[in-house]
C-alpha cells in the first residue's frame, strides 16, 4: 500500500507545481501583453490628442492672422505668433511618437509640408500687412492656395487621427484578449489545482487507512502477545501452585510415614533397652550403656517429632492455628532470644488457609532470624468476619523494597502462596526501621 501511495503523491506533486508554474506564466503572459496593448492606446491616445490640438493651433493661428489682417491691431497677432511657436512642438512630438513607425513618419512628412506651406502662406500676408502693401495681401487672400494646404491639412490629420483610432482599437482588442487569455488560464490552473488536492486527499486518505490497519494488526499482535503472557502466566501459577501442593502433600505423607514407621521402630527400640535395662542390674557397665542407648533414643524421638512438626505441625490439626501459632512463636523466641508479642484471635479459615498463615507466619519468622537483626517482633492475627489479616513486624534493620535482591525468595513464595488463597500480601519496609508484613485471607464461609 505505501509503495503505491508514493507515486500518487508525486502525481499530486508534480500536478501542483506544473499548475504553480502554468500560473506564473500566464500571469507573467497577460502582463507582458496587457502592458505592451496599454503603451500602444497611450500612444495612440497622446497622438491622436496632438493631433487635434495641432489642427487647432493651424486654426487658431489662421484666425488671428485674418483678424489681423482686418483690423491691423497687434493684439489680434498674439494669437497668431503663439499658436505658429505650439504648431513646430506638436510636430516634433508626433515625430517622437511615430518613431519606427514608416507609414505613420511619411504621413507626418506629408503634414509637416502642407502645414510649413500654409504657414508661409500666412506669415507672407501678415508680413505685407504689416509693410502696408494691402493689395499683395489681399491678393495672396484671395488665391486658393490657403485653402488648399488646409484643407490638406485636415486631410493628414483626420488619416493620422484615424490610423491611431485603429491603434486605439486594436489595443483594446489586445487587452480584452489578455483578460479573456487570463481568465481562462485560471480556470485551468485552478481546475489542475483541485484535481492536485483531490489526489492529495485520495493519498492521504489511503495511508490514514493503511495506517489504520496496521495499528488495527499491531493491536491484534499485542492482544495476541498479552494473551498469550496473560495464559502462561496463569499456566505457571497453576504449576507453581500445584508443585507447593504437592510438596505440602509430600510433607504430610513424610510426616505421618516418620510418625508411624519411624516412630514405631524407636518406640519397640526403647522399650527393648528398658526390658534389657531390667534384666542387668547386675551388671554395672551394661546398664551405662544401656542408659546411654537410651537417651540417643530419647533424642532421636525428639528430633523425629521436630522433622515431623516442620514438616507438617500437627498442632495445626489437632489444637488449631492460633495455638499453633502461640507454639511457633514461643519456640521461635526461646531459640532466638528475641521478645516476640503476641495477640492472636480466634478466626475460622479452612484447612489451605490455615496452612497458608501458619507457612506465612513461619517463613516470616525465619527470615527475622537470618537478616533482620532484630531485637524484638509481633505476630497479630485479626478477624473482620469476611476476612482475616495475619501481620508480622521485626524492629530490624528493614530494607528497600524497590532494590530487593532477586535471588531472595521467600517473600516471592510467601506473595504466590497468599494469592493462591485469593489473598493479598503486602510487604513495607524502610531500611534501618524494620519490616512489617500482612496477609489478608479470606475468611471460611459458612
Amino acid at each position: 500500500m505505501r509503495w503505491i501511495a508514493f507515486p500518487k503523491m508525486a502525481l499530486g506533486l508534480t500536478l501542483a507545481a506544473l499548475a504553480a508554474l502554468a500560473l506564473v506564466g500566464i500571469n507573467e503572459a497577460g502582463y507582458q501583453q496587457s502592458h505592451r496593448a496599454l503603451e500602444n492606446v497611450s500612444d495612440a491616445q497622446q497622438a491622436r490628442s496632438v493631433l487635434n490640438l495641432m489642427l487647432q493651433n493651424v486654426l487658431d493661428a489662421e484666425t488671428g492672422q485674418r483678424g489681423f489682417l482686418l483690423t491691423g491691431e497687434a493684439r489680434y497677432r498674439e494669437p497668431y505668433d503663439l499658436a505658429v511657436k505650439q504648431v513646430d512642438g506638436h510636430l516634433a512630438t508626433l515625430q517622437a511618437l511615430y518613431a519606427g513607425r514608416p507609414s505613420e513618419l511619411a504621413r507626418l512628412g506629408e503634414l509637416s509640408k502642407h502645414v510649413a506651406r500654409k504657414l508661409a502662406e500666412m506669415e507672407m500676408s501678415v508680413r505685407l500687412r504689416q509693410n502696408g502693401s494691402d493689395d499683395a495681401w489681399k491678393f495672396v487672400i484671395t488665391t486658393d492656395v490657403g485653402r488648399e494646404e488646409m484643407e490638406a491639412i485636415r486631410s493628414e490629420v483626420r488619416a493620422l487621427i484615424s490610423t491611431s483610432n485603429d491603434e486605439l482599437s486594436r489595443g483594446q482588442a489586445q487587452i480584452a484578449s489578455s483578460l479573456r487569455f487570463g481568465r481562462i488560464g485560471i480556470a485551468l490552473v485552478a481546475l489542475a489545482g483541485l484535481a492536485a488536492f483531490y489526489l492529495y486527499l485520495r493519498q492521504t486518505h489511503a495511508l490514514r487507512s493503511a495506517g489504520e490497519r496496521q495499528q488495527e494488526a499491531l493491536q491484534r499482535e499485542r492482544n495476541a502477545l498479552e494473551g498469550e503472557v496473560r495464559e502462561r502466566t496463569a499456566t505457571l501459577a497453576e504449576l507453581a501452585t500445584h508443585l507447593q501442593q504437592v510438596r505440602e502433600s509430600e510433607r504430610g505423607f513424610l510426616a505421618r510415614e516418620l510418625h508411624d514407621e519411624l516412630g514405631s521402630l524407636l518406640t519397640a527400640a526403647k522399650l527393648d533397652v528398658a526390658r534389657l535395662k531390667s534384666r542387668l542390674n547386675d551388671a554395672p557397665d551394661a546398664t551405662q550403656r544401656l542408659q546411654h542407648l537410651n537417651e540417643l533414643l530419647n533424642s532421636g524421638i525428639a528430633l523425629k517429632r521436630r522433622i515431623i512438626e516442620d514438616l507438617r505441625p500437627s498442632s495445626l490439626s489437632n489444637l488449631g492455628l492460633v495455638a499453633s501459632l502461640e507454639i511457633l512463636g514461643r519456640e521461635f523466641a526461646e531459640h532466638s532470644g528475641m521478645e516476640i508479642e503476641m495477640v492472636l484471635e480466634p478466626v475460622e479459615l479452612d484447612e489451605d488457609n490455615q496452612l497458608t498463615a501458619y507457612r506465612m507466619v513461619q517463613e516470616s519468622l525465619t527470615n527475622i532470624g537470618k537478616y533482620a537483626q532484630a531485637t524484638e517482633a509481633s505476630i497479630v492475627m485479626k478477624n473482620y468476619g469476611n476476612h482475616v489479616v495475619v501481620e508480622v513486624t521485626d524492629n530490624g534493620k528493614g530494607f528497600d523494597t524497590q532494590h530487593a535482591r532477586p535471588s531472595t525468595h521467600g517473600l516471592a513464595g510467601m506473595r504466590h502462596r497468599v494469592q493462591a488463597a485469593n489473598g493479598k500480601l503486602t510487604v513495607s519496609s524502610t531500611p534501618g526501621k524494620g519490616t512489617h508484613l500482612s496477609a489478608i485471607l479470606p475468611a471460611k464461609r459458612a
